[in-house]
């Protein structure tokens, strides 16, 4: 009896958690890159260079690429599709750039979940050749999706994610 008590409490846990986590979620990293800040700007705010840094894109070789617009403008929109469960299905759309300083991003997922989330990378002028990059990820999340974020620690997950493409960038940047 006692071993069912505890199981029904381990259980209830992650249900009872997720009623006091906020509907709204962030999760951002930073990295500092060796370049300009012009040139580092340039490269986030084209949706194209995901590819060659983007942990999620890298995942699978064989994801479909779609473009639909001019790259590094608003209205520009990437989406992919990929087998890979992973990576899944979905698009991206720049919606809104301050030159220099940021380029927000619209998500909409379709697969392995439906789901809309919002991105903006800010570049910042450091001393010398020197940029501060943040990337961050907001959105709001239903009941079920604060579970599986408790349950499964996505904001770790999801930022250790985010971090593995900032680092990739930043090499690509600094060669």
């Amino acid at each position: 009896m006692t071993i069912l008590i505890i199981l029904i409490i381990l259980v209830a846990i992650p249900f009872v958690a997720a009623v006091f986590l906020s509907k709204h979620f962030a999760i951002e990293r930073e990295i500092t890159i060796n370049r300009p800040n012009q040139e580092v700007f340039d490269f986030v705010k084209h949706l194209k260079n995901n590819v060659r840094y983007n942990k999620w894109t890298m995942t699978d070789p064989n994801v479909k690429l779609t473009y639909t617009g001019t790259d590094g403008t608003v209205g520009f929109i990437a989406a992919w599709d990929s087998t890979n469960k992973n990576v899944g299905q979905g698009e991206q759309e720049i919606v809104k750039i301050e030159e220099g300083r940021r380029v927000d991003f619209a998500l909409r997922f379709v697969r392995p979940f439906e789901n809309t989330a919002g991105a903006y990378f800010i570049t910042e002028p450091l001393s010398g050749n020197q940029t501060k990059v943040r990337w961050v990820f907001t959105g709001d999340r239903n009941y079920a999706n604060r579970i599986m974020h408790f349950v499964l620690n996505l904001k770790k997950m999801l930022g250790n994610d985010l971090q593995t493409s900032l680092n990739t960038m930043k090499q690509l940047l600094e060669k």
